[in-house]
């Protein structure tokens, strides 16, 4: 069993910054959408036999959080920083509605939205799967092939990223995919890798 979730707010997603690669701290809001995610995961019966995360804290801290409340808080957590966020570049740091009136609404959505064009100094979707990809591959998915139960706590765009992959979905349809803060997604795969089943678990 594979289980993504995306870090739960941060003090930047609550201001409206483009955050990346600078290294922030959970909202309130953000914690309590992590304990949510860890009661709904226990609720559902979930243990994990090892988990992955990002070098940065928002997605540490909220995997903490949900081993906590799984009363799991000595499994073994793997962290990379091929799991981080998209690197925005120039952009990290800015509010978004600003980005907007400097360089226009069409321009920093497609930046944002974009599968290959990345923002000045940064990296696209494309760059960003070009790490989470390998990495998911070489040490995430051997494990679940071995009957593993594995949570990974990463970000909006490497988890869409993966997602692309594990979904099958085109440049256009990975363009539409929004993943809320601290839902946990949960794959069943299969021994040759494959998708058997996909569901969200609701908090």
């Amino acid at each position: 069993m594979l289980v993504l979730v995306r870090h739960g707010e941060s003090e930047w997603n609550k201001l409206n910054l483009f955050t990346g690669w600078r290294d922030v701290e959970l909202s309130e809001r953000g914690v309590e959408e992590a304990r949510k995610a860890g009661h709904a995961l226990k609720e559902a019966g979930f243990t994990f036999d090892i988990a992955f995360t990002s070098a940065l804290k928002r997605a540490q801290h909220t995997l903490d959080i949900i081993l906590e409340e799984l009363g799991q808080t000595d499994i073994p957590i793997e962290r990379d920083q091929a799991l981080n966020e998209r690197d925005y570049g120039d952009l990290a740091g800015l509010n978004k509605d600003a980005a907007r009136e400097r360089w226009g609404e069409e321009q920093v959505h497609i930046w944002r939205r974009s599968y290959d064009t990345p923002p000045p100094g940064g990296e696209s979707l494309k760059d960003t799967a070009e790490r989470v990809l390998p990495y998911y591959e070489d040490k995430i998915l051997p494990l679940v092939k071995e009957g593993k139960d594995v949570i990974v706590s990463a970000h909006g765009n490497s988890l869409r990223a993966l997602i692309m992959k594990l979904d099958d979905l085109s440049r256009d349809e990975v363009t539409q995919l929004n993943l809320a803060t601290g839902v946990p997604i949960v794959y069943k795969i299969d021994a040759d890798g494959s998708v058997a089943e996909k569901r969200e678990l609701s908090i």
